[in-house]
């Protein structure tokens, strides 16, 4: 069965957003046009990224930050560049766009 996480629209360019899904917690980042789903995880801690709802995103909306120990992460590939857990990655989810929505892709 296919779940719905939300439209295309409802996503702003270079902007996390987090949702609530049957493979857990998952935040959509729209970069150039192009949705990006990490496991809304930190490799080192195990904790979500964000202190505050949607609150994913460096100062210049570049990489993404967990809030606990500052790590950046890239939105492209979910790889730490900076912080404790440098060179690890965040779990990528496997989703798909379609239809102006962005779906949580079949397993």
């Amino acid at each position: 069965m296919s779940f719905r996480i939300c439209a295309l629209a409802d996503l702003e360019e270079n902007q996390g957003r987090g949702f609530r899904t049957p493979a857990g917690e998952v935040i959509l980042v729209l970069r150039d046009g192009q949705v990006y789903a990490w496991q809304n995880t930190c490799p080192h801690l195990g904790i979500n990224l964000e202190f505050n709802p949607d609150e994913f995103m460096d100062s210049e909306n570049y990489y993404l930050l967990c809030s606990n120990h500052g790590a950046l992460f890239q939105v492209e590939d979910g790889r730490c560049v900076v912080g404790p857990c440098q060179g690890e990655h965040l779990l990528p989810v496997a989703i798909r766009s379609e239809d102006g929505a962005v779906w949580l892709a079949e397993s």
